[in-house]
């Protein structure tokens, strides 16, 4: 089976070596040429981590997205939703009918590329999306990913007719649990409520000492956990009223696998956090253009308060967060991020929207 992995951050590559040992053919495609040129160079993607130690080798490593997707049985996207809309239009150019895999969706990642298609007139592709990436990775300058995690469980749903990409889903990575839309599972991302009340908080720290501080350990602070909590109590609102219970984000985060296990069945949020093993060693942010900012304000933050409003559920601490961190971050943040109309909900109501997700 040929599969395209769209994306050569620590996702993407660390999907091609899952995807490579699992004797997959993979097609690698970023759209900067130079992002890849080390790959080539290395003769495919070198890892080390959860997967071992050694090179994976891609059948094509390529930036031309049309030879990307010839042949391919599937593709997965494996991007910052920063860069989605851009890649969803071509994608729709290029006239994709093959299941696609959002890996992860973020918060209204499939909503998002439902909208692009449906402005493009161009027929929807099956479409499935994960509840979070499958993996904690990160890549040195010298292209080698080490990946220190790999998701015990994500959620996955599709959007109606999109049961092919769910299928693929489970095919290609062992561990999805199916949930009945994607509302519930993008409430379920679960960077939607671990990364804007750290970044937020810790945003004087992060200027004055250019991140030199660990993000999950140092600056999981008990303030920031108070208002890690309380965020996470709006998001399982949200849910609720949309028909859905959802854990806690610490009790995702364990059947996840990236937190103590012991503190978060304790119910202990910061321990949790802190004792996690697979996000230890990573550093804070080191200015507002890094994605804790630049993502999950514009496009976790934003669509979630989008959502929360169409469900008529009140989001205080959200919608305090997105205003104090867009205006520390300045400049015109949330322009273009996922609000109601690149996610396709202008006007919409609760139960429109639950009928236009549901099958």
């Amino acid at each position: 089976m040929t599969i395209a992995v769209l994306g050569a951050g620590g996702g993407g590559l660390s999907a091609v070596v899952e995807l490579t040992q699992a004797g997959h053919d993979v097609v690698l495609w970023n759209r900067n040429p130079a992002k890849l040129a080390v790959h080539q160079a290395n003769g495919g993607v070198l890892h080390r981590g959860v997967f071992g130690e050694g090179l994976a080798q891609p059948k094509r490593i390529t930036s031309d997205l049309a030879e990307a997707l010839d042949a391919a049985e599937a593709v997965v996207i494996c991007l910052p939703s920063i860069v989605h809309g851009r890649l969803f239009a071509d994608l729709a150019a290029v006239g994709c009918q093959v299941p696609v895999v959002l890996n992860p969706g973020h918060t209204g990642g499939a909503l998002h590329l439902r909208t692009v298609f449906a402005k493009a007139g161009v027929q929807l592709p099956p479409v499935a999306e994960f509840s979070t990436l499958t993996y904690v990775a990160r890549v040195n300058d010298a292209g080698v990913v080490n990946t220190t995690g790999r998701a015990a469980q994500v959620r996955v749903a599709a959007l109606p007719g999109g049961a092919a990409a769910v299928e693929w889903a489970k095919r290609l990575f062992p561990g999805c649990k199916e949930v009945p839309d994607v509302l519930a599972s993008s409430l379920s991302n679960v960077n939607l409520v671990l990364h804007p009340p750290g970044a937020i908080l810790g945003a004087a720290w992060v200027e004055a000492s250019g991140g030199d501080f660990t993000f999950y350990v140092e600056g999981m602070t008990e303030g920031v956990g108070r208002v890690l909590e309380q965020l996470d109590a709006e998001r399982l609102a949200v849910a609720r009223a949309f028909g859905h219970e959802l854990p806690s984000l610490v009790a995702e985060m364990d059947e996840i696998g990236t937190v103590d296990p012991v503190a978060a069945r304790a119910g202990d949020t910061v321990a949790a956090i802190r004792g996690g093993t697979a996000n230890a060693a990573i550093m804070a942010p080191d200015s507002f253009a890094h994605r804790y900012y630049q993502e999950d304000l514009a496009f976790g933050l934003l669509p979630f308060v989008e959502l929360a409003r169409i469900a008529g559920t009140p989001v205080p601490v959200a919608e305090a967060l997105l205003t104090l961190g867009s205006t520390a971050v300045g400049g015109d943040l949330l322009a273009s991020g996922l609000d109601a109309a690149a996610l396709g909900l202008s006007g919409t109501t609760r139960d429109q929207l639950l009928e236009s997700v549901r099958q």
